[in-house]
């Protein structure tokens, strides 16, 4: 259940109740792909670092470990031993991207594993079928991802397609978690609004998907070569039609700047593999813009990352230290740039929150852009 605490302008402030634990909103969900953080990253490192959710990959542990392997083993939640929320993506994505190597029909689509080419099939169906047995708190719908910059006309067939099957989602969920073996009969349903960078076909969408009352909605197919003004467009179009009283989700995004404009047009769910890629690469986010680390005039430099920052290192370790060992190529440089980052998102989240329960969500906004965009 979703609990509407507070408004400020458009920015929402929110509470979701779920089996696993409660998620206060905004959220910034980190990105676990394979069941772990990539940089050698724990789930006792998520709870030091103020991690609510870890978000999973449906396509990715379909072809390994295999979701029959991580059911018979207790789910997601015992396998990689963490018990707060999960989520877990459809596949959707992962499937579209794989253009060359899939067939799309309406029963689903069949495509080849990237990993050794094996032919696999998935539909909506399938796609929650694996999510149950991944026993995540939040499941999302099976949709179609079409690039966003697609002709009118084939967006619109797409975004046709993907309401077909989110109301097959939505009663193979119900299905699913009426099975006295479902690990959790609690799963939650998120669907997904498509529609490119067409307001009318995204309005329309939204008002459709409303109707069958899920437990969240998410805006998808953003984030994937539009620009940022479209992005933005298409969020002061859409967010107004999806319901204010359930989650709203901006899938794949972003950037501090992204999340802080996007919170601003009422959205309160969010991931994105920014603060884990830029890390392993030696790109730190700091209330100041962001650093590399692999330049030269921090050699020498004793200071932490950001001065202040409480994240495990910065509490212990100069960029000088951090640096020497991105340079050696040490897992531990990479790991601790990964932690600084996942632990400057989730507090920036916390902020956020603070400043829409004040009234002060503008303020704050004006003030971290400044700092976070220095240095463009």
């Amino acid at each position: 259940m979703y609990e509407l605490l507070k408004k400020d302008g458009n920015a929402k402030r929110g509470r979701l109740h779920t089996v696993h634990g409660t998620i206060e909103t905004p959220v910034f969900m980190n990105v676990g792909t394979a069941a772990a953080i990539k940089g050698a990253v724990s789930t006792d490192d998520l709870r030091e670092i103020k991690t609510q959710v870890e978000l999973s990959n449906t396509y990715h542990l379909h072809v390994r470990p295999g979701d029959e392997v991580v059911k018979k083993l207790g789910g997601l939640h015992r396998f990689m031993n963490w018990d707060r929320p999960i989520l877990t993506d459809s596949g959707g994505f992962q499937v579209f991207s794989l253009a060359s190597l899939r067939k799309i029909k309406e029963e689903g689509v069949h495509f080849h594993s990237h990993i050794d080419g094996h032919k696999i099939f998935m539909g909506p169906e399938e796609s929650m079928q694996i999510q149950s047995n991944l026993a995540s708190t939040i499941a999302m719908a099976f949709d179609e991802c079409p690039p966003s910059v697609a002709e009118k006309k084939y967006i619109s067939a797409s975004v046709e397609r993907t309401t077909r099957w989110l109301k097959r989602c939505k009663a193979e969920m119900q299905r699913l978690n009426s099975l006295p073996d479902t690990i959790n009969p609690h799963q939650m349903l998120f669907g997904i609004n498509q529609g490119g960078i067409y307001e009318d076909v995204r309005i329309a969408h939204a008002q459709q998907i409303t109707e069958l009352e899920l437990d969240g909605y998410a805006v998808g197919g953003l984030a994937v070569g539009e620009s940022h003004e479209d992005m933005y467009r298409i969020l002061d179009a859409v967010v107004p039609h999806l319901p204010e009283n359930k989650p709203t989700y901006l899938m794949g995004v972003g950037t501090p700047a992204n999340i802080l404009e996007a919170v601003d047009r009422g959205v309160d769910f969010f991931d994105c593999v920014y603060p884990t890629r830029n890390g392993r690469h030696g790109h730190v986010y700091t209330n100041h813009g962001k650093l590399n680390l692999f330049n030269a005039k921090y050699e020498l430099d004793d200071r932490p990352i950001e001065d202040g920052c409480g994240c495990p290192a910065c509490r212990s370790y100069s960029r000088a230290y951090i640096r020497h060992l991105l340079k050696a190529k040490e897992m531990l440089g990479m790991r601790l740039c990964v932690l600084h980052n996942l632990y400057f998102y989730n507090t920036m989240m916390e902020e956020i929150r603070d400043a829409i329960d004040a009234g002060e969500y503008q303020a704050y906004k004006k003030r971290k852009l400044e700092g976070v965009l220095q240095g463009r």
